[in-house]
């Protein structure tokens, strides 16, 4: 279905979850994979499955919030594959839910910094690589909340809200050169990250969580990684090459 021998990619939190499904998928469809994640152990099972599928890969152990592992993940990448022509730039965390005036300053900050410091991080260091072959596509993955409000979960809802403006500037200013960069916003996912939201949301029964969140989904059930990861190629691939500062929500319905 998709074509991307040749092509070199990164994906940030490529250890667990969307991250590590695009990644797979991307060497399924013949991309070399730089796979980055803060977790050793999570990012080495994405590359070893890759390799033991025929796919190439190579693990980076990074932490998007500090600017010397971006950079470092960056120069890692050229220095293995020689280029970057497509960033799932994707790492991204959410706390623990609580009404905005019991929000801690601590897990704000923490919010702020891996999901808008470190996509901003991602796009400054790897949009130079990118022009430097003539250009490259990137796809920043924000959510629903980052369309609406969400009560409990303020500072994760402003941050997506921000990786949205941050893709939308990268066209205005790289269009011309080359570059194309959309957003995918999901609803509810099966993922590890929401199992631990699930936990903490209703830590007597994190199956609660999912039926209340279903029950608010036209399709009524989560979206799965895989049904993700097929957007998110769709628009790195050359299928999608006058699709430019777009926002995609995939949520069964949720937001219509």
């Amino acid at each position: 279905m998709y074509n991307f021998e040749g092509k070199v990619a990164v994906v940030t939190g490529g250890g667990s979850g969307i991250g590590r499904q695009v990644a797979v998928d991307l060497a399924k469809y013949g991309a070399q994979v730089a796979v980055v994640s803060r977790t050793e152990a999570s990012g080495v099972e994405t590359v070893q499955w890759i390799q033991q599928n025929g796919g190439t890969a190579l693990f980076i152990q990074a932490d998007v919030r500090r600017s010397e592992d971006v950079q470092a993940y960056v120069k890692k990448t050229v220095e293995a594959f020689g280029r970057i022509d497509l960033f799932f730039n994707n790492a991204g965390v959410m706390t623990s839910p609580a009404p905005i005036v019991e929000f801690s300053e601590e897990l704000f900050d923490l919010t702020m910094d891996t999901n808008v410091k470190g996509t901003f991080l991602g796009l400054k260091y790897v949009i130079p690589e990118m022009l430097n072959i003539g250009g490259g596509n990137i796809v920043c993955t924000s959510s629903v909340v980052g369309l609406k409000g969400n009560p409990g979960v303020s500072p994760y809802s402003a941050s997506k809200h921000a990786i949205i403006g941050l893709t939308k500037s990268v066209v205005g200013e790289y269009a011309a050169q080359g570059i194309r960069a959309n957003v995918v916003c999901p609803g509810c996912v099966y993922t590890p990250m929401m199992d631990r939201y699930a936990a903490e949301f209703s830590p007597e029964d994190p199956s609660l969580t999912e039926q209340m969140i279903s029950q608010m989904v036209p399709m009524g059930r989560y979206s799965k990684p895989e049904e993700v990861s097929e957007l998110v190629l769709f628009l790195l691939s050359d299928r999608a090459p006058i699709i430019n500062g777009s926002v995609y929500t995939i949520d069964g319905g949720q937001t219509a």
